[in-house]
């Protein structure tokens, strides 16, 4: 047999290491071992010897018990506590007895049982009392005190008489106990010097009760003799250094502890693994479900799969429920639970502490995604997906404390806040960017003034549209449309979301929404169906706060003038906050356009000051005509109009007349300040219109250049303009149109009908200017600071516009044109337009246009005149001018130098604007006539017949010549010639002149078929039949 073999029979008491049947001796009540018979004792010693130190090795299981009928464990070892007592207060002989009357299970529940046992180190006597004597009197329990003392009186007494008759064995053990004691710890210590006293010591001896010992020897040594103990001895004395002597067999029993887990451990391991993993399938088999919720749970929500994931949710719920219930039975009934039961209460706390965290996660991230989420666009149909109420869906099953409705409206009112007045900040800044830009740039060439001012009125620009201004000015126009119509627009722009924000509110408000989310677990999420009234009057409140914010913006835009600070482009964002929503962090901010970027140390500089009107115009491109401001600012008014009408349908603004009140506001002011920046351009473009003068022949009319038909066509679409921006007419089809859109004011009408006027008149002026001097082009209007145009640029006039006379006679044949179509056609466009009657403005127009063509007209004959008389007045006041016959038969030199130089007059006209030939030649005959009476007057002697007969043969024959222009004046003029000539001869020379006349016809005649190739142009043209 084996050590350990022995070691294991030894323990446990038994005979055999495989015993088939209960000792009989594990169930006897054992006595005392001073009450053993002495044989009996003597066996048990031989036949279980053991070591010397086997006595004090003997652990506290192995001591026999003294109390009778006391009970012995699970393993086999007794201990104090009976199985059953009588009851202390004297009512009964059985506590279990009665306890098992109750119902109790006492006698399976062994620590239950201990609760009622007085002899239990858990005794519990309030538990006591409410069980064993749950219905005694006050009486009973009175006597059951008195018989306690006297219980606890004998017992004492018993005690007592104990001691005193064992008081020799208790000495004696106390004695051996200290000896014991002092030998151990002083084990390995040097021995105390020779005559110094020690410490009493008892030593065996047989026959003797107790002995004494006050040697100075020490225990267990030979007598007299003092020898230090060895070195390894210090490893068992009872002293700190020694770990209380089991230092020297700490290490054996850690090499054997090692050793022993390396052999038995695998083997006592895995039984224990087996028995432990076979609890566990069976609990996992039982409760297979509930493992998998958590799993469930979380693939649902990777898939955001809302509808598993409520009925996942569910499951645990369930499980959740039935433990719950289970456990108030177990505590409030009398039953107990099983260790199944502990298990499975056990498994769903361990689980649904997993998927209440997974839950309570999941709602957090909702939460989050809540605050951000957009509702779909009504357009986008019913079977969008809608993420909002998906959500709001969820976490109402789930239930939450929170509305996620009111929540939801919250979030959307703080981001559109957020993102108003961001976006229009962002927007006002980059308008601000490009205007500066603009304004700093060079002005537009006059090749590209003419080229915008042209446009309209090009016949090549009809089958493509006319480019309306520069590029940069375009790009700032659309920059400016974009602006507003992402502020305004009802499908994709704020004022969109605004009332996509509104439509789900009043759905909230009004109930439809919440039919079909879901009221949660035990309708607990309910109470969240409704909005309170409190709630319904903020939501209306920020609604109208919205509203609000969008129509001061832009106002703001139109009313004020350019900003000063564009740092927000470079200056850091500010801190969010955690209720601001990351897309207000810049929806309108997520592009980054390199237009606006720019070092923060060298941003664009400011818009010169150079008083210009646009100066004062934020929504104005600077050098932007008047063609592209009425077609941008038309589209940008109806955009303001549209939005205003589609709000004032709403119930909360259609019910308020100040709200109704402020859009009208808006609206006139816009108007207001748009008609104000297009007739400043407008009177700019005027200043610059004289530039489109090119001198080119119109394909329709020969006898005008191109520009009547250019400016018509730019006056005419400028008045259309002006007409849409006064009137708005694209929203008079709209229901709300005639509470906003009101008629153009009196000031209106005034600032374009002065405009109208000084338009005309300016580019009229600077038109007679150019006919003069087409080098000096550059503006009457100094403020207007239009480029001038160099001599030596290469827009060079086209046609004869190099010839003054040229221009003289086009520009008034174009006033002519003006004065009998283009401006009474532009006043009756103005009329029909604005509802207006210019009334004197027609003289007035008419009284101006006949002064400059009188004054062109007198530009371009000044010169022929003084020509012609100087000529007249040099050959008649010559001396050779006399003839020298008495009969001349020829004329003077002068006359065909003067007819000649108005045959050149002739052609130019009638190559240029022959509508203007008669009057002018007409008026060129009489002041010819006049000068023949300048100079005949000029001469101071007499005529002489022959003198008579030369100056009728020069008169008539220019008078023959010029038969066709002939007016009433230059007859009249003809008779003072002759009367002159009357005047200054005698009756003689009179007579005789009368008698010449026949032949003198006759020369006349011989006169003109001679020179009939060279004044031919001044014959009547014959018109064809």
């Amino acid at each position: 047999m084996t050590g350990d073999e022995h070691t294991l029979l030894n323990h446990y008491n038994i005979t055999n290491l495989y015993p088939t049947a209960w000792p009989a001796e594990k169930d006897e009540s054992d006595a005392s071992e001073d009450e053993q018979p002495a044989g009996k004792t003597a066996g048990l010693a031989h036949s279980t010897s053991k070591s010397r130190f086997s006595a004090l090795a003997r652990s506290t299981s192995d001591r026999r018990s003294l109390v009778p009928g006391s009970e012995r464990m699970g393993d086999g070892v007794e201990n104090l506590v009976q199985k059953d007592e009588s009851d202390p207060l004297g009512g009964s002989d059985s506590v279990v007895r009665i306890l098992r009357k109750r119902g109790l299970p006492v006698e399976e529940d062994q620590r239950l049982r201990n609760r009622f046992l007085l002899s239990s180190t858990t005794f519990s006597p309030t538990l006591y009392l409410s069980q064993v004597h749950s219905d005694a009197s006050t009486q009973s329990l009175l006597k059951g005190l008195e018989s306690l003392s006297k219980s606890i009186d004998q017992k004492s007494a018993s005690l007592k008489v104990l001691v005193e008759s064992n008081f020799e064995r208790f000495v004696r053990a106390k004695t051996t106990i200290d000896n014991v004691y002092a030998e151990m710890r002083n084990q390995g210590t040097e021995s105390p010097v020779a005559g110094r006293p020690r410490a009493r010591s008892r030593i065996t001896s047989k026959g003797s009760g107790h002995f004494r010992n006050t040697s100075a020897q020490l225990p267990f040594s030979p007598r007299g003799v003092e020898k230090p103990l060895p070195s390894d001895k210090k490893k068992h004395a009872l002293v700190k250094e020694s770990e209380y002597g089991v230092q020297g067999i700490k290490a054996p029993l850690t090499e054997v502890a090692v050793k022993a887990e390396e052999i038995w451990g695998p083997a006592l391991g895995g039984l224990a693994r087996e028995e432990t993993l076979t609890s566990i399938m069976a609990s996992v088999e039982s409760s297979g479900g509930i493992f998998e919720v958590g799993s469930a749970l979380s693939d649902c929500i990777k898939r955001k799969d809302y509808g598993g994931l409520v009925e996942e949710y569910r499951k645990a719920r369930c499980y959740v429920e039935d433990a719950r219930a289970t456990a108030n039975q177990a505590s409030t009934g009398p039953t107990v639970l099983t260790d199944p039961q502990v298990h499975q209460i056990f498994i769903t706390a361990r689980v649904w502490s997993s998927v209440d965290i997974q839950i309570d996660e999941f709602k957090r991230d909702t939460w989050k995604r809540l605050t951000n989420v957009e509702a779909p666009p009504s357009s986008a149909g019913p079977n969008a997906p809608d993420e909002p109420m998906a959500l709001i869906g969820v976490l109402l099953e789930l239930g939450v404390e929170d509305n996620p409705i009111w929540f939801w409206l919250l979030s959307r009112y703080d981001y559109l806040k957020t993102k108003i007045t961001a976006s229009f900040e962002r927007s006002r800044v980059e308008i601000e960017i490009l205007r500066r830009r603009l304004a700093n740039a060079d002005p537009p060439s006059p090749r590209t003034l003419v080229t915008h001012l042209k446009g309209p009125g090009d016949s090549t620009s009809q089958k493509v549209r006319p480019q309306l201004d520069t590029p940069a000015v375009v790009e700032l126009w659309d920059l400016i449309r974009g602006s507003i119509n992402n502020l305004l627009s009802t499908s994709g722009g704020l004022l969109g979301e605004v009332m996509e924000f509104w439509d789900r509110a009043q759905a909230f408000i009004d109930g439809r929404s919440q039919r079909t989310l879901p009221v949660g677990l035990d309708g607990q999420s309910r109470k969240h169906h409704r909005l309170s009234t409190d709630g319904v009057r903020d939501l209306q409140d920020g609604f109208i706060e919205l509203i609000e914010m969008l129509r001061e913006s832009v106002f703001d835009f139109f009313a004020d003038p350019p900003i000063e600070d564009v740092s927000m482009l470079y200056s850091p964002l500010p801190p969010t906050t955690p209720n601001t929503p990351k897309s207000a962090v810049f929806a309108p901010f997520a592009h980054q356009d390199s237009r606006f970027r720019f070092d923060a140390s060298n941003p664009p500089p400011p818009s010169p000051k150079r008083g210009e009107a646009w100066e004062n115009f934020a929504f104005w491109p600077p050098y932007a005509n008047a063609l592209s401001g009425v077609h941008y600012l038309d589209i940008i008014l109806t955009l303001v109009g549209g939005a205003a009408t589609d709000l004032a349908g709403l119930r909360p603004i259609a019910s308020s007349t100040k709200i109704q009140e402020s859009f009208k506001a808006l609206i006139t002011g816009a108007r207001e300040r748009c008609v104000s920046a297009v007739v400043a351009a407008w009177l700019r473009d005027a200043h610059s219109f004289h530039l489109v003068e090119t001198w080119t022949r119109s394909n329709e009319r020969r006898d005008v250049t191109k520009m009547p038909g250019y400016f018509q066509a730019y006056q005419s679409n400028v008045l259309s303009g002006l007409q849409k921006l006064a009137y708005i007419p694209d929203m008079t089809s709209k229901a709300n149109s005639s509470k906003l859109i009101t008629p153009p004011t009196s000031a209106i009408f005034t600032s374009i009908k002065r405009d109208f006027s000084k338009t005309i008149y300016q580019l009229l002026s600077d038109m007679t200017r150019d006919a003069e001097n087409p080098l000096s082009l550059q503006p009457l209007d100094p403020a207007a600071s239009l480029p001038r145009l160099d001599p030596n640029n290469n827009y060079s006039m086209v046609g004869h516009a190099e010839s003054r006379g040229v221009r003289l006679l086009l520009s008034m044949s174009t006033i002519r044109l003006f004065q009998a179509e283009l401006i009474p056609r532009l006043i009756n466009q103005f009329e029909t337009n604005f509802s207006v009657r210019l009334g004197d403005e027609t003289k007035t127009f008419r009284d101006s246009l006949s002064q400059i063509e009188a004054k062109l007209f007198k530009s371009f004959t000044s010169e022929s005149t003084s020509k012609l008389t100087s000529t007249i007045y040099a050959g008649i006041t010559s001396p050779a001018w006399v003839p020298t016959t008495d009969r001349p038969t020829e004329l003077r030199p002068y006359v065909y130098e003067a007819l000649l130089h108005l045959v050149y007059v002739h052609t130019e006209i009638s190559t240029t604007t022959p509508p203007l030939l008669p009057p002018i030649i007409s008026y060129l005959f009489e002041q010819i006539v006049m000068a023949f009476l300048s100079a005949f007057r000029a001469r101071t002697e007499r005529y002489t017949l022959a003198a008579l007969m030369q100056a009728t043969l020069d008169v008539e024959f220019v008078a023959s010549i010029l038969s066709q222009f002939t007016t009433a004046r230059a007859s009249e003029l003809q008779s003072q010639v002759y009367q002159e000539l009357d005047q200054r001869t005698d009756n003689s020379a009179r007579m005789r002149l009368q008698n010449e006349l026949p032949e003198m016809r006759a020369i006349l005649k011989k006169l003109r078929e001679g020179t009939r190739g060279e004044f031919a142009c001044f014959k009547k043209q014959r018109t064809k039949t």
